[in-house]
């Protein structure tokens, strides 16, 4: 009689567990659809008239960061509150933080800051699955429920779900897998992916053509290219962390620090080929694997008006620009390490990400989604390089120190 009832009741709590996944992973999706769409319409409208927009990115910074913190109240805290949940030191993400990340996105990009776009997608989706847990009453697993989300989250906005999976099971903790979210990760990233997909919101793939025999030479030309590509995480992780913690320190208020910062990259980006380097970087991503005009800083401006933006306060996320600058490094660097250009910028696509989230399989996977399957033991090489390289750190401060 026990063990017919512990079955039944774990095959309920499997059967909730699996229609909560579905449920998470169809709002996300629909979510991430709408999001993707006004943003590239957004982007669009700064691209045709970036001259005239570009003045108003420290005003609208400005009331929107004064908006965020009077009403949004702990929403304000962002990938931080995201993080406390998922390591249950807070049980509860606010609904409002939906709109106000996807509004204020939508303005930093309107407006020109550098910016990306997976901080909007993580944190809905784990706002949409901390509400469903606790709707479940699945309180007590508000981790597992927000590493659901965070997959749906990801998935439904890059069209990437196995990547996805792999990231919002190892970025909470570095070392460390949270393997009993694995199912309802699975569920709900490819749920999201395929609701965005029929809504409209296109995935990006590019179709490689560089066969290179995987011989020894090639295998230390990519693992050179992958410490190239792992310092790089480490710059980009390293400065974003420790400009933030100058400018708070010297500029203490919140809208008047995303006001002052504000101009100066208004400015730095209006200089610099008039809004180049501005928005997501998809440009810089689709001349890389298009012929067309890369420069060889282009990675670099890119990275440090990125850290800028993002450490005044504006919202957004890292994760495209770092697809940028590691796709345009790549670009660079393959002339140096004799391999080919659109198969170097493809390893740099993935390997940036990888060292400056700290993640090991997210890369890896995200690199055979985009760019083929069969490519995946070059991205294993240059992706195993740039972890080592990174030296712990990370874009997201608040990951827990696991075993590495």
């Amino acid at each position: 009689m026990i063990d017919r009832y512990t079955q039944n009741k774990k095959a309920g709590n499997l059967l909730v567990l699996i229609v909560a996944s579905l449920i998470i992973g169809g709002i996300v999706g629909s979510l991430d659809s709408l999001f993707g769409q006004v943003l590239l319409a957004v982007s669009g409208a700064r691209e045709q008239n970036v001259q005239y927009l570009l003045p108003f990115l420290a005003p609208a910074g400005m009331i929107f960061t004064y908006l965020f913190i009077t009403y949004g109240k702990n929403a304000s805290q962002g990938m931080t509150l995201v993080f406390r949940v998922g390591h249950e030191k807070e049980s509860v993400i606010p609904k409002r933080l939906i709109p106000f990340v996807m509004v204020g996105t939508w303005l930093t990009h309107l407006f020109g800051g550098s910016a990306g776009r997976e901080g909007v997608a993580v944190q809905l989706g784990a706002t949409v699955s901390n509400w469903v847990g606790r709707y479940a009453g699945r309180g007590s697993q508000s981790s597992l429920f927000l590493a659901t989300g965070m997959a749906a989250g990801f998935a439904g906005l890059f069209q990437t779900p196995i990547a996805a999976i792999f990231f919002a099971l190892e970025v909470l903790v570095i070392g460390s897998f949270k393997y009993e979210a694995l199912l309802s990760s699975t569920i709900a990233a490819f749920t999201a992916s395929a609701v965005a997909g029929k809504l409209g919101l296109e995935a990006f793939t590019v179709a490689l053509n560089s066969p290179v025999q995987l011989n020894g030479t090639t295998l230390l030309k990519l693992a050179v290219a992958g410490v190239v590509f792992g310092l790089t995480g480490l710059l980009f992780a390293a400065s974003l962390n420790r400009t933030k913690q100058y400018l708070a320190a010297r500029i203490s208020h919140p809208v008047v620090r995303i006001g002052i910062i504000g101009v100066i990259a208004s400015c730095l980006l209006f200089i610099m080929y008039q809004g180049r380097y501005s928005g997501l970087g998809t440009n810089l991503i689709d001349a890389s694997f298009s012929a067309g005009t890369i420069y060889s800083y282009d990675w670099l401006l890119k990275l440090l008006l990125t850290v800028l933006t993002i450490s005044a306060g504006f919202q957004g996320g890292e994760v495209t620009p770092l697809f940028s600058i590691g796709a345009s490094l790549g670009m660079v660097l393959s002339q140096v390490v004799g391999l080919p250009p659109a198969l170097t910028a493809a390893m740099g696509y993935a390997a940036v990400f990888g060292s400056a989230t700290n993640t090991f399989l997210a890369p890896i996977f995200i690199g055979a989604e985009v760019f083929g399957f069969h490519y995946t033991p070059y991205f294993f090489i240059v992706c195993t390089a740039a972890y080592l390289c990174n030296m712990n750190k990370s874009i997201y401060p608040q990951q827990k120190q696991g075993i590495r």
